[in-house]
């Protein structure tokens, strides 16, 4: 079994959707299926497949967590030391073309989101992020073509 690196924050996340899908989402669903169930024929009964439908999509989810966090192998980003970016490092970009500045935490492809500025180490833009210092520049190939981005910093601190 291939070990993934996950930061310690991703693995936080992660282990309470997990715990909330066992203890809180899968009781409420079983719960809604008997419901449905009490209702007569289940061939024409929408609230019984919907129940079902959630039900599939609960232990798909559980068990896609219940991988990932066995999988994992921890990195603290507290604990890391440096000035180039690795796995649980925090930095602060800017595009070259735009000037726009983006900031983003380095991590594992499991606790990835964007939106919540954290970039997998297995993206396009993540791969090119490692190694690089303040000062240096990546280069990545995107769909609207190629894009600059120079790093201002790297940092190691807790992950949003």
């Amino acid at each position: 079994m291939e070990r993934v690196p996950m930061t310690t924050y991703g693995h936080a996340r992660l282990s309470a959707e997990l715990k909330d899908l066992l203890h809180r989402q899968r009781p409420a669903i079983i719960a809604a299926i008997e419901e449905a169930r009490s209702h007569g024929d289940l061939s024409e009964n929408a609230e019984y497949h919907a129940a079902k439908e959630q039900q599939a999509f609960n232990e798909g989810r559980i068990a896609v967590l219940e991988s990932a966090l066995s999988r994992a192998d921890l990195i603290d980003p507290l604990k890391l030391k440096g000035t180039k970016a690795v796995l649980g490092a925090t930095l602060t970009l800017v595009d070259v073309d735009t000037d726009h500045q983006v900031t983003y935490a380095l991590v594992g492809p499991d606790e990835a989101n964007l939106d919540a500025g954290r970039l997998s180490t297995t993206s396009p833009l993540g791969r090119a992020l490692l190694g690089k210092q303040p000062g240096d520049e990546a280069v990545v190939l995107a769909p609207s073509g190629k894009r600059t981005y120079e790093v201002l910093t790297v940092a190691f601190k807790p992950i949003g």
